[in-house]
């Protein structure tokens, strides 16, 4: 018999190690839920609340392949190796099969698993399937990895020329297979109302055919617009596809596929939108390789070592008002509003807000990639810390810290009439376009509900660049 443990990759379509253990033999399925882990890795309960709310539905999926999910909690990795251990040998398990994790935290685990368990003879197989390409596949003249992404890029289109990777095939059910009641007893629905949020459901439906519903509405709807729709943040112009990737609701192969299946997925760019929503994708790829290359960056440290350095400032309570929304800048407390509201922010406003923080704050990166941690439903620790360490000018082919966004004139390019400001934050609705953005601009005595910049945006980007000329 074979063990399937399944983790952030929760489907029944396009799965690698579904497939191939499927076709050895009888399967069974495994998901271990770790909640002192998640707390660790600063997961956030709305993250925590989808990925269990789809585990119920994908049980059911199981079910109808007659495949058997057995649920455990265990609620720290190190203590996995004996639990797996065990239950294998109670299986009589042959094989184990699991998608490659790229955390440093999770590469240890399915080490010491796989060493366990290969002791006592039983097979561990890992895939890859987070990723378009295999890990340490992408590599420059000298068989390095790329630092800088227009480079990896090009190499990655070179890799789509020859090959569009394609989706695993359909699984047939397997024949019925009881095991004993006590193996597959757990209470999920106890378990998922520990952690359950209200109205996630209405913002952040789980099945699969919502997800692959969006994908095609997208394609078929927004693509050809995305190269400019996808900055405006109060339009619905980007996928919001990022949780049903990041939990593995949908593959990268199912994107790939789907964004050239006018060509039968053979590479074929044909418009700007198609051709900027692959280079979406490949900086999440970027980012991926990027974790498993360079591990320091899994660990709070900053790709750019001499960054280290760096003096942040200790501002506890400019930081509270980033984190509640109430900085002064309307655009910067529009996005950490609507994070605060729904667990995802709009890209956009996303590099917006970062770049406030650690430049014109000043205030330590990691504190804000923490935060954004905590509250994201798309949370990923490769895509959160690439995206933070770019904007702080510490990472992988990052923005030169001098180039610093002014979240004002940001904010007049890509939501010129304030709309995205009057809906997250409305005690500023009334205000017209022009004054909206900065609303004391003109008159700093004006009666508003509504706090004063913490910062002077001109002095503060000063200060930034100053700093990293210390270095």
């Amino acid at each position: 018999m074979h063990l399937i443990w399944f983790r952030q990759d929760l489907r029944i379509q396009d799965h690698a190690a579904l497939w191939h253990a499927t076709q050895q033999g009888p399967c069974v399925a495994l998901v271990v839920l770790s909640p002192e882990q998640w707390q660790l890795h600063q997961d956030a309960p709305i993250k925590i609340d989808f990925y269990l709310r789809r585990l119920q539905v994908f049980k059911q999926q199981l079910e109808q392949l007659n495949i058997p999910l057995i649920v455990r909690e265990v609620g720290l990795w190190r203590n996995l190796a004996d639990e797996m251990l065990a239950l294998c040998q109670n299986l009589q398990i042959d094989s184990v099969h699991a998608h490659i994790e790229v955390g440093v935290n999770e590469l240890q685990r399915d080490f010491k698993v796989q060493q366990r368990l290969e002791q006592q003879q039983i097979r561990v197989e890992l895939y890859h399937d987070r990723t378009l390409f295999p890990l340490a596949s992408i590599r420059n003249q000298s068989n390095q990895p790329y630092q800088v992404y227009s480079a990896f890029k090009k190499k990655c289109y070179e890799r789509l020329i020859l090959d569009v990777p394609s989706a695993y095939p359909v699984i047939a059910s397997q024949d019925l297979l009881e095991l004993p009641a006590e193996l597959t007893h757990f209470d999920l629905e106890k378990f998922a109302g520990r952690y359950s949020i209200e109205n996630s459901e209405k913002l952040w439906p789980v099945d699969e055919t919502h997800a692959l519903q969006m994908l095609d509405d997208f394609i078929e709807d927004r693509l050809s617009s995305y190269q400019t729709d996808r900055d405006i943040p109060a339009l619905n112009g980007t996928s919001q596809l990022s949780p049903y990737l990041n939990i593995g609701i949908l593959s990268i192969r199912q994107c790939i596929q789907a964004l050239f299946k006018q060509h039968h997925g053979y590479f074929q760019i044909d418009d700007l939108g198609q051709q900027t929503w692959l280079d979406e994708l490949l900086w999440r790829e970027f980012y991926q390789h990027t974790l498993f290359d360079f591990p320091r960056v899994s660990r709070h440290r900053p790709f750019k070592e001499n960054t280290d350095k760096l003096q942040w400032r200790h501002a506890p309570e400019d930081l509270a008002a980033w984190q509640q929304g109430q900085t002064g800048i309307p655009i910067v407390d529009a996005g950490m509003r609507q994070l605060l509201a729904t667990g995802w922010m709009h890209n956009r406003v996303r590099m917006i807000t970062a770049m406030f923080l650690c430049k014109n704050l000043l205030i330590d990166w990691r504190l804000g990639e923490s935060w954004f941690m905590q509250q994201l439903i798309d949370g990923d620790l490769a895509a959160n810390n690439g995206g933070w360490q770019w904007c702080a000018s510490t990472g992988m082919d990052a923005v030169p810290y001098f180039r610093i966004f002014n979240p004002v004139s940001q904010s007049q390019k890509f939501n010129p009439n304030g709309d995205y400001i009057r809906q997250w934050v409305p005690e500023l609705a009334h205000l017209d376009a022009k004054s909206i953005h900065e609303p004391y601009a003109k008159n700093p005595d004006r009666e508003l509900d509504y706090p004063k910049p913490l910062v002077d945006l001109k002095s503060s980007r000063v200060r930034a660049i100053e700093a990293f000329k210390q270095l």
